[in-house]
């Protein structure tokens, strides 16, 4: 009887390589936020080479208002873009609030429950926008300039166009004793200290209050966007909005709750700003720059226009990069004349890498 030959071991499978350096790279800059964090980099370095004060404590706590406001703004604007619409009036919704807080504080409630009620009429406001925008099939675009031009007139009926100080950011002074040593005696002194109430520490007055609300915000809608299922439905109705609802997802419910917490944003960013600065004047010309600046940061940072595609990181990012020009711009000393300008062609330059690394992102696969 004839020797059976023993069975085939089976082939080998190839073992997974390691990517390389320059896949590693290509695989980073394909991400959504890849292209403006590179971006974001170089200004930084740049300016760091370029100034000696840019890298101080000092200049930091100068830069927080010039992007943690906007973070918030544009998160509130991720949300809506994402679904495929755009909220032009939370500039007036910025300034808006914080005069409702005011005048809610003048006919005698706490700082507290004029908080709740500010954002409840920023609430009723991107209800309104929503409702226009998905019952009545009004363009959000032009939904929300009317809502921008109507509201900044309506503060400034209410405000009589006069500034207000903002209730609840006043600064006390108080004296306190500080021990010195002088020619190595300990020679103990009375000093003033300004300080600012709870209130105000917490919302706005605080040296890293907009920071730390900005990353508290930024994260909550990341996780909102790519772990809930209002997330998922905000993605889909922004990809297709017909094949959504054929799907059963409820779109006007959806991008009208995404309305509303823009506005809501735009309204507590509006107050943070209002006590920092422990007044507000009812400029609208500030307010629909506030509102330009807080669009470019959710676009440069990777959120579609068309809808279907964005990050709230990616406008953190996009918000961190527009400060860092800003900031770094003013150190120079660049005449004021120039600073939009500059500001407008780096925006165009780093929407044109953003467009670039799309294309790369979507002929690899790259989510």
């Amino acid at each position: 009887m004839a020797a059976t030959a023993p069975p085939a071991s089976p082939p080998a499978e190839p073992r997974a390589t390691r990517p390389g350096a320059g896949e590693m790279l290509r695989r980073f800059l394909t991400l959504r936020e890849g292209s403006i964090i590179v971006v974001t980099l170089l200004a930084i370095v740049y300016f760091a080479l370029r100034t000696d004060n840019f890298f101080t404590h000092a200049n930091f706590v100068t830069l927080l208002p010039y992007f943690a406001p906007f973070a918030i703004l544009a998160a509130g604007e991720v949300m809506l873009m994402v679904a495929g619409e755009i909220d032009l009036s939370i500039g007036s919704v910025y300034l808006f609030a914080p005069f409702m807080f005011y005048e809610f504080n003048q006919a005698g409630l706490s700082l507290v429950p004029c908080l709740i009620l500010a954002l409840a009429c920023c609430m009723v406001v991107g209800l309104i926008n929503g409702v226009l925008t998905e019952v009545f099939g009004v363009s959000s675009f032009i939904t929300t300039l009317g809502m921008l031009l109507a509201l900044g007139g309506l503060t400034l009926i209410i405000s009589h166009a006069q500034p207000v100080a903002m209730p609840g950011a006043d600064i006390t002074t108080h004296t306190v004793n500080v021990t010195h040593v002088v020619n190595g005696v300990k020679v103990t002194l009375p000093e003033k200290v300004n300080e600012v109430g709870t209130f105000a520490k917490i919302f706005g007055g605080g040296t890293y209050s907009e920071l730390i609300w900005a990353l508290i915000i930024v994260l909550g809608v990341q996780v909102v966007l790519r772990l809930t299922r209002w997330g998922m439905y905000t993605v889909a109705v922004g990809g297709n909005k017909h094949g959504a609802a054929e799907a059963g997802i409820n779109v006007r419910l959806t991008v009208i709750r995404n309305f509303i917490m823009c506005s809501i944003f735009a309204g507590f960013v509006g107050i943070l700003e209002a006590t920092r600065a422990t007044s507000v004047t009812p400029d609208t010309a500030g307010a629909s720059e506030t509102m330009f600046r807080a669009v470019s940061a959710a676009v440069i940072g990777g959120t579609l226009l068309a809808g279907g595609e964005g990050t709230a990181i990616g406008a953190l990012i996009g918000a961190i990069f527009l400060g860092v020009l800003r900031d770094g711009l003013t150190l120079e000393g660049v005449n004021a004349d120039y600073l939009d300008f500059i500001l407008g062609v780096a925006i165009l330059f780093a929407m044109v890498i953003n467009v670039y690394v799309a294309r790369v992102r979507k002929g690899s696969g790259v989510g």
